[in-house]
């Protein structure tokens, strides 16, 4: 035993071991008692059949499992008896009540047949509408079984498809720090990712993005660029870490690899919407109209300015406004990531940025927390600050059904009345700017950065990692190098050159 190597001596990168939770988060090391207490110092991490990422691939399983226990209700009985028991069961999904108002149930082609009822063709973008239109086609029950028979198929084919998608999107978690592979434990035990799975199809393009950071933290730009545009196609938010990229490849001139991920972007996007926007332009263009005429509606500030006043606010006066927030929001990251004292990560920045999205849009959807829990866990990864957002985002969960479930119920007025919804939205609020605020705090003192406690610069940022500023704003900042000490081991010294066994 006096050979075997210890953690302190394994690593995925030859120069630092692998990052144990359980000796530097307090809630991690808490959470652990009820699997034995810490990791020893003996322990071989990653060596055996369970390693991390099996690990987490199977948490992630359980977790998305227990997602769908929660939607039984639903399943047997509440979504085709009615529309309140659904809210007060809290287990709504979208997907088995568009698989017939969607025209999946009669054969009809996403984009290219109209639709008979209130919407004219299909308002998702071109990959959600093939996934969904894959699953429409396993879902292999006969046309002559009852519909609520199909519904229910429909929606078990989804929900193991999405299935897939978690466990992608847990375990490119777990691979993109090379050294925090237990950071994906963030992503698959998320309590909001259970609740919220099979709301709807944004697990697709969650997956794609996660697959996208991992390609960059391995500095394959072009494959990040490839992965986004197919996360773009299936949903509009992931265009948004192009903003990031573009402005931590200014500071570290790395403008190569921003045009390589550029370029793979748009070639994937155009793939996936071409031949629909050829073919059947007036179904293509259908989600982006619909986005734009969209009225204010559920989760938004807005709403609570629209309720709390009693004034109307037309949809042109909140496209305008919320157009306006997020310029502000791209011109204060640029600001952050050009001025700051230590070039902030990627994952720091595509946090805030897409934030901001969820806080300025006209329209907040339960499902859309899924966008934020991989870029949580990468930006912050401390368990405390996860479970505060997490409990936000699940009271606003709880929030939304009960308020739909008051004012679906009649005389009963069963659920959340006006007011406690609004507290809900606050709640959301609060709980996103919190975490957004620890971010940029760690940005600003590098040396909270859980991840940087050990002298590491930016491990998920590919082509970012330990290069030098080359542009920045004010005066010149600490080398990329440098970062705070860490409470145990060596210390780094800010200012002091790089060692020769720093390699």
């Amino acid at each position: 035993m006096c050979g075997m190597p210890s953690a302190e001596d394994t690593s995925v990168h030859q120069e630092r071991p692998v990052v144990r939770p359980t000796h530097q988060d307090e809630i991690a090391a808490a959470g652990s008692e009820l699997i034995g207490g810490r990791v020893g110092r003996w322990a071989l991490l990653g060596r055996g059949p369970l390693t991390p990422v099996r690990v987490i691939a199977l948490v992630a399983i359980g977790m998305f499992a227990l997602g769908m226990v929660q939607k039984i209700p639903c399943y047997e009985w509440a979504w085709f008896r009615g529309t309140t028991s659904q809210y007060t069961h809290a287990c709504y999904s979208d997907i088995p009540h568009l698989y017939i108002g969607r025209g999946f149930a009669e054969g009809l082609v996403p984009y290219f047949d109209r639709l008979t009822g209130d919407m004219e063709y299909l308002e998702y973008p071109v990959l959600t509408g093939l996934f969904m239109q894959v699953a429409s086609w396993l879902t292999l029950t006969p046309d002559s079984d009852p519909a609520q028979q199909r519904e229910q198929m429909y929606w078990m084919v989804n929900a193991g498809m999405l299935m897939v998608c978690a466990v992608v999107a847990a375990v490119c978690v777990a691979r993109t720090h090379r050294r925090r592979p237990w950071d994906g434990l963030l992503v698959a035990l998320a309590p909001a990712l259970a609740l919220t799975a099979t709301i709807n199809w944004d697990l697709l393009a969650v997956a794609l993005t996660a697959a996208a950071m991992l390609m960059w933290s391995r500095g394959r730009a072009l494959a990040f660029g490839i992965l986004i545009g197919l996360a773009t196609a299936a949903k509009f938010y992931p265009a948004l870490l192009l903003w990031p990229v573009l402005l931590l490849c200014w500071r570290a001139g790395k403008w190569r690899a921003f045009f390589h991920a550029a370029l793979g972007a748009a070639a994937a996007w155009l793939a996936v919407n071409l031949p629909v926007m050829v073919f059947a332009p007036e179904g293509w263009k259908k989600f982006y109209t619909f986005n734009q005429e969209r009225p204010l509606d559920f989760g938004s500030f807005w709403l609570i300015i629209t309720q709390r006043t009693g004034v109307a606010i037309d949809v042109e006066t909140v496209n305008l406004g919320s157009t306006l927030l997020m310029v502000v929001a791209v011109l204060a990251l640029a600001g952050l990531t050009l001025a700051a004292p230590r070039r902030p990560r990627f994952a720091q920045l595509a946090l805030l940025l897409v934030a901001a999205f969820v806080l300025t849009n006209k329209v907040y959807s339960p499902q859309y927390v899924l966008w934020l829990i991989p870029l949580v866990a990468l930006a912050r990864p401390r368990w405390r600050d996860f479970l505060i957002w997490q409990a936000c985002e699940c009271m606003y969960f709880l929030g939304i059904w009960l308020y739909l479930a008051y004012t679906t119920s009649g005389d009963k007025h069963q659920g959340l009345p006006e007011e406690g919804y609004q507290i809900a939205i606050v709640l959301h609020l609060l709980g996103t700017l919190y975490i957004c605020a620890v971010v940029v705090r760690d940005i600003l003192m590098p040396e909270r950065d859980p991840v940087r406690r050990d002298g590491s610069d930016d491990p998920s940022g590919g082509v970012f990692d330990n290069a030098p500023d080359v542009f920045v704003l004010g005066e010149a900042p600490h080398p990329a190098r440098h970062a705070a000490h860490m409470t145990e081991g060596p210390r780094v010294e800010w200012g002091a050159a790089r060692g020769p066994t720093a390699d």
